[in-house]
Formats: structure tokens, C-alpha cells, sequence
């Protein structure tokens, strides 16, 4: 059974830090492509950011270049989002995304909210 598992979201207040962790089972996650996307209230889901299958290539949305770093580690079928510089506007529920080619696998999402 195929299965993305977040965790780590919680209450952060602003300019602090977190990381989430995605658990993979059920497919080879070393031969996919993973991102995390993030849908706050009353907006569409954005991508956050991606990682290629064997880690070697990363892009990020503006809005969080240089405060957030994405890695993989095919080992232990996790991928990781370290948040750095928390603002407000980080506060969304954030989603892990398996990819290769058609198929594509969601995980049910972990909160993350930046308030004082």
C-alpha cells in the first residue's frame, strides 16, 4: 500500500524554525521525484519546493528561496523541508508529492502555523 506521511508541523512564532519530514512506504520513492506544496485558508496549493530522484537537483518558489532547504534521504525513504525564518505567511498546511512521469502520490498533510 502506497502511503506519504508528514510530520513535524506545529506553532512557531516568527523568525524561529522546523522541519518536516515526509515517511514513504509501498513504492520505491529512490526513482521518484519529491516536492512539498503548501495550501493556506482560502488559497490554492503552491509548490514550495522539489527535489530530483537522486537529490541532485532542487528548485524553489520565490517566496522561500534562501529560507527553506529540501533533502532526500532514499536510505531512510524520508524526505525532509527545513523552514528557516519563519514568517506569518508560512502558516499553511504543507503536502509531500511523489512523482514519476503520470503517476503521483499525495501525502494527507501536516499544519504548520507561525504566529507569536
Amino acid at each position: 500500500q502506497v502511503q506519504l506521511v508528514e510530520s513535524g508541523g506545529g506553532l512557531v512564532q516568527p523568525g524561529g524554525s522546523l522541519r518536516v519530514s515526509c515517511a514513504a512506504s509501498g513504492f520505491t520513492i529512490s526513482t521518484y521525484a519529491m516536492s512539498w506544496f503548501r495550501q493556506a485558508p482560502g488559497k490554492e496549493r503552491e509548490l514550495v519546493a522539489s527535489i530530483s530522484s537522486l537529490g541532485g537537483v532542487t528548485t524553489y518558489a520565490d517566496s522561500v528561496k534562501g529560507r527553506f532547504t529540501i533533502s532526500r534521504d532514499n536510505a531512510k525513504i524520508r524526505v525532509y523541508l527545513q523552514m528557516n525564518s519563519l514568517k506569518p505567511e508560512d502558516t499553511a498546511v504543507y503536502y509531500c508529492k511523489a512523482r514519476k512521469g503520470t503517476v503521483e502520490y499525495w501525502g494527507q498533510g501536516t499544519q504548520v502555523t507561525v504566529s507569536s
